[in-house]
């Protein structure tokens, strides 16, 4: 892998996706006979076990899966899709034999052997587009894989298709100039969180058991709570972002989208550790588990201490509900032995993640040096628009205006920011910096085990309608790790997440604390409107 870091809301109207993009490979002339099985509701760990006792191949689960896109993604004659993905792997098929081979010849490489996954499509493959959603970059192929998805391939993973994501990952709402809206799977009417929420709505109507998202404010952790999934901020640090085009190199992180607890320590397992491409990973030396499944167990919150943000918790509007069911997982939480302590307001450390977003300040400079090496100069009709006239910068991205309009109009903003550092920029950092001084103590002061909180303040809304996600920003700014699992529903169906936010390299920890509670209170339930398909 080579070094590369260098450190809103729009309806699309008339957006046309490439249908041989989306075209599944045909399965008809398969050799195998066997229908391919029903996977709904199945979690990696399920498959597994079925792949390991031979009742199944991974052909067969990469055609089930492949059916399903066809089924319920794709736009319809009086019929809205999901539109999740936006690039289908025409040589998934084709892995998964050379895996079954393999596993026949007594080679299993690790329990994800064999595994469709989806992936966020700012995340490079050598063998598929990545885009970040945005038709300026379509057909943009990068050189080589991500270190993650190098991993997932490493342990047996198979890519089974790019998600969308809201463009260049810029909001919670996810809708892009190439894949359009995605819908919720839950409620089609309204969004399904972001910016990785095309990986979200695929895992969760089972387009897939498994994917990974990134997160520089939210971005995993608001669309898994409006899909009822898990999903994993992980510490900055833990795993490599090299090959993921950046919104922000000190805010972002890469992690799993996943049905269960336990999928996403597989997958956690599979991608974390030390990555010389990417150096903020020489923090995870000595600090990796041998297995972030080690700490599922029952009885996990037995003499834990875990602190309520009060200062996030809303009980007004639409926030009403959200609250109401966060509440009802602190009583759980307590049932299930948990020390539970309402914090009251922190105004220190409000104030301090108020003012330590780095965004504004890195996008550019960070998505320049990303450019310069997965795109190489292309494509070529985009480079010469703006200065430098040979390399492709935001600049020619912004000046091809190929970009869904609202975020359009964010880039547009940012183009010749200044250089790094600089005094605001500076400032920003010590801001940073204070918050992480005042978390710590936080959790220390008060002998905490974890923080707990909504992972959003607020039900997904309807399409075009917006909503505040300010709760993202304790772990997104501060670089501290946090898990999200499902907490129930609303009265009117829609999924409600509850978040654990605990100490740098906690992950573990914080995950045994999501096992105790999801294996107690068994929220994750699969979305009535996309059943298993006739066989």
């Amino acid at each position: 892998m080579r070094r590369r870091l260098a450190g809103a809301l729009a309806i699309v109207s008339g957006v046309s996706i490439a249908l041989s993009v989306l075209t599944v490979p045909a399965t008809a002339a398969s050799p195998d006979p066997v229908p391919p099985p029903d996977v709904v509701g199945l979690t990696v760990t399920d498959l597994r076990e079925l792949l390991d006792d031979g009742a199944v191949t991974s052909v067969q689960l990469v055609d089930a899966y492949l059916r399903r896109i066809d089924t319920y993604d794709r736009d319809r004659a009086g019929h809205s899709g999901l539109r999740s993905i936006l690039h289908v792997n025409p040589a998934a098929r084709a892995e998964a034999a050379r895996l079954d081979a393999e596993r026949a010849a007594g080679h299993v490489r690790g329990p994800l052997h064999g595994i469709p996954v989806v992936l966020k499509d700012n995340i490079d493959t050598h063998d598929l587009p990545t885009t970040s959603g945005s038709a300026a970059l379509r057909g943009l192929r990068p050189p080589d894989d991500a270190t993650q998805v190098a991993r997932l391939r490493k342990a047996g993973a198979v890519v089974l298709a790019k998600t969308n994501l809201h463009e260049f990952a810029m909001s919670i709402y996810t809708v892009s100039s190439l894949g359009g809206q995605t819908r919720n799977p839950y409620d089609p009417t309204r969004h399904p969180g972001g910016s990785s929420g095309g990986t979200a709505a695929a895992v969760a109507a089972s387009l897939a058991p498994a994917g990974l998202g990134t997160d520089t404010c939210g971005s995993i952790r608001i669309p898994a709570a409006h899909t009822n999934l898990v999903g994993v901020r992980p510490t900055l640090g833990l795993s490599s972002r090299d090959g993921v085009a950046p919104l922000a190199g000190t805010q972002d992180t890469v992690g799993p989208l996943t049905t269960s607890v336990a999928d996403a320590a597989l997958l956690l397992d599979a991608t974390v550790g030390y990555d010389p491409a990417d150096p903020v990973t020489e923090a995870a030396r000595g600090r990796v588990p041998d297995s972030h499944l080690d700490g599922l167990r029952r009885g996990a919150l037995r003499g834990a201490r875990l602190g309520v943000v009060t200062d996030y918790v809303d009980t007004e509007g639409r926030a009403a509900q959200t609250s109401a069911l966060v509440q009802a997982a602190t009583a759980d939480l307590e049932a299930l032995g948990a020390e539970v302590v309402e914090l009251g307001p922190q105004a220190d450390l409000m104030d301090a993640v108020g003012r330590a977003n780095r965004v504004a300040h890195e996008f550019e400079h960070d998505l320049d040096a990303y450019l310069a090496e997965s795109a190489r100069g292309l494509p070529r009709r985009l480079a010469h628009l703006a200065p430098p006239k040979d390399r492709l910068t935001l600049a020619d991205i912004v000046a091809s205006g190929e970009v869904v309009p609202s975020v359009l109009e964010t880039l547009r903003g940012w183009v010749d920011s200044p250089p790094l550092p600089n005094p605001e920029y500076d400032e920003v950092l010590r801001q940073r910096d204070r918050l992480q001084r005042l978390l710590a103590a936080l959790l220390r002061d008060h002998d905490l085990d974890a923080l707990v909180y909504p992972s959003i303040s607020e039900p997904p809304t309807p399409i075009g309608v917006e909503q505040s996600y300010r709760n993202c920003r304790l772990a997104a700014f501060s670089g501290f790790p946090a898990v999200t699992v499902p907490a129930g529903f609303t009265d009117d169906g829609l999924p409600v997440g509850v978040e654990l936010l605990g100490e740098p390299f906690s992950e573990s920890r914080l995950l045994g604390f999501a096992y105790d509670y999801e294996q107690a209170t068994h929220h994750r339930t699969p979305p009535e409107g996309f059943p298993p398909l006739p066989r």
